[in-house]
């Protein structure tokens, strides 16, 4: 039997319109902008970029601080991906929230909270791979945790039993099965690191560039449209490699947990256990170090403790923003309002039509279509939008909706990852029994999937929204002065020399900041766990 939700056999032209809307909100917002940036750097002068020694030393910086972040971010995720695998202990909900903040705050908050804890002013590239690991530990720990997780430890008992060391018995048994999902997490934090806007802007002093931030100042700055979609180019063709090698990665953890399903393995830790669990201790007081900083900051000045930023909220700054600091927070809250129905909507009708493709082939190409927008960086995207305006169709140059359209973009590949595997879980038979006892389709649907997935769906907004909320690269692109958000107003204020623009910066980011870690709570709260799901 197929699932109701999806529209299977039974409702085809259901499937098909949500396929049409779907693959047309990707082809208007997200294939066409980026084609357009191809026609552009292509057509430019993409030779004379490519023949610069100044494009290779970027592209070596960014491939470089992004693999030093990588390596900082798998040593610092791996001792909590054990704790959140393997110990008993109560208070995992919270502990997982902890870790999963620092992600989804916005890079620019992540980037002046390192610059209030180390005072990385004049650039710092060891301050940028601190923060992009901060960024990014979430991600190793989530990852290899959700599988290690499921993994049967009896095998590795089995080994000590056989005399090996615990360490042997980790590198010999442990190891091996965990490399699917170390090697998504690697390819993922990677593509993470070498877009990571905000963090590169804020902490790069402009000493150091990445092919992002470039990007940007190319375009807003120095108006070299050709060289930026040139640029861009590079980094596109980087992108397609590591979505590549994460997709691959995650495949082969999907069959490793097909074959490697087992009862809850946790328990309490034994012997130098207890040393994994130290420095899993020691990496989540990493974690909360910067988030105090920024705290701290926000109500300290040049003359000690002051509320100056929290009071400068009513106001514009010193002349650096045209709207007050609180119609800023509306801005954002009305864009990731509108960007979170967006993407929770496009989401489900993407589940949908997943579930319901019957060949493998053509459910993980559209998989990988949906993924696209998740790997290309959104500066990436925000210029896009910026060349092709005045071709969009309708009034969309205009309206208030294209920002949470772009936002919408970001957050829909994560909503579908939350989204799919329990609607993919959900047995066929509950559909045909609640059939047999009379219930129609839509009522099959009701009350069986919509039930059944009530909560990841609403930890699924819960995550759109915040994802939406600090989004800053494509915003900063398209946000007109009197609609600015929150991320693109300390941008401003960062540029703009002055105490009370830097004290009202760092209370917008401790705003955003306890905001976010809010939501992830209820998220966490709410969310189901799927295995070897981020």
């Amino acid at each position: 039997m197929t699932s109701s939700l999806s529209g299977s056999r039974a409702y085809p032209v259901t499937v098909g319109v949500a396929a049409v809307i779907v693959l047309g909100f990707l082809g208007v917002f997200f294939a066409w902008p980026v084609v357009a940036i191809l026609g552009l750097g292509l057509g430019g002068g993409v030779g004379d970029v490519l023949a610069d020694p100044a494009t290779w030393r970027l592209v070596a910086f960014t491939l470089g601080q992004a693999a030093a972040s990588t390596v900082v971010a798998l040593l610092a995720g791996l001792p909590l991906a054990y704790v959140l695998a393997r110990v008993a202990m109560p208070g995992k909900t919270l502990l997982r929230a902890m870790i999963t903040v620092p992600f989804v705050l916005p890079t620019i908050v992540v980037g002046m909270a390192f610059r209030a804890l180390l005072g990385a002013e004049d650039g710092n590239v060891g301050a940028i791979v601190l923060a992009n690991a901060f960024f990014n530990v979430a991600v190793v720990a989530r990852t290899v945790g959700g599988l290690w997780s499921h993994l049967d430890r009896r095998t590795e008992d089995a080994a000590r039993s056989l005399g090996a060391s615990r360490m042997r018995a980790f590198t010999s048994v442990t190891l091996p099965a965990l490399r699917p999902a170390l090697g998504a997490a690697v390819a993922v934090v990677f593509l993470f690191c070498s877009t990571s806007f905000g963090i590169v802007l804020v902490l790069g002093g402009g000493r150091y560039r990445t092919l992002e931030t470039e990007i940007y100042l190319r375009t807003v700055r120095m108006l070299d449209l050709s060289g930026a979609a040139a640029l861009s180019l590079l980094q596109l063709a980087a992108v397609v490699v590591a979505l590549v090698i994460a997709a691959v990665a995650r495949r082969r953890g999907e069959r490793t947990l097909r074959l490697r399903q087992a009862t809850d393995t946790a328990r309490v830790p034994q012997g130098g256990e207890w040393g994994v669990v130290v420095a899993a201790g020691a990496v989540l007081c990493g974690l909360l170090v910067p988030i105090v900083a920024l705290v701290v900051r926000s109500v300290s000045g040049d003359d000690g403790w002051t509320w100056a930023g929290y009071r400068a909220l009513t106001g514009t700054g010193a002349g650096a923003l045209e709207v007050s600091g609180v119609e800023a927070a509306l801005n954002s809250l009305r864009t990731a309002v509108d960007a979170t129905w967006m993407s929770l909507l496009l989401g489900l009708l993407a589940s949908a039509v997943l579930v319901s493709l019957r060949r493998r082939g053509s459910a993980e190409t559209m998989d990988a279509a949906l993924m696209l927008p998740l790997g290309v960086s959104a500066v990436t995207l925000g210029f896009g939008y910026l060349i092709t305006l005045d071709t969009l169709p309708g009034q969309l140059r205009t309206s208030p909706l294209l920002v949470p359209f772009a936002q919408a973009l970001i957050a829909t590949p994560l909503i579908v990852r939350m989204v799919l595997p329990v609607v993919r879980s959900i047995d066929d038979g509950l559909r045909g029994a609640a059939a047999l006892l009379g219930a129609g389709p839509l009522r099959v649907r009701w009350e069986v999937d919509i039930a059944l997935s009530a909560r990841t769906v609403l930890a699924a907004a819960g995550f759109g929204f915040v994802v939406a909320l600090g989004e800053f690269g494509a915003t900063s692109f398209l946000a007109r002065p009197d609609t600015i958000t929150l991320p693109v107003a300390v941008a401003r204020l960062l540029a703009r020399p002055g105490e009370l623009n830097t004290q009202l910066a760092y209370a917008v980011c401790a705003l955003l900041m306890v905001v976010t870690a809010l939501v992830v709570l209820i998220v966490e709260r709410l969310r189901v766990p799927t295995a070897g799901e981020f």
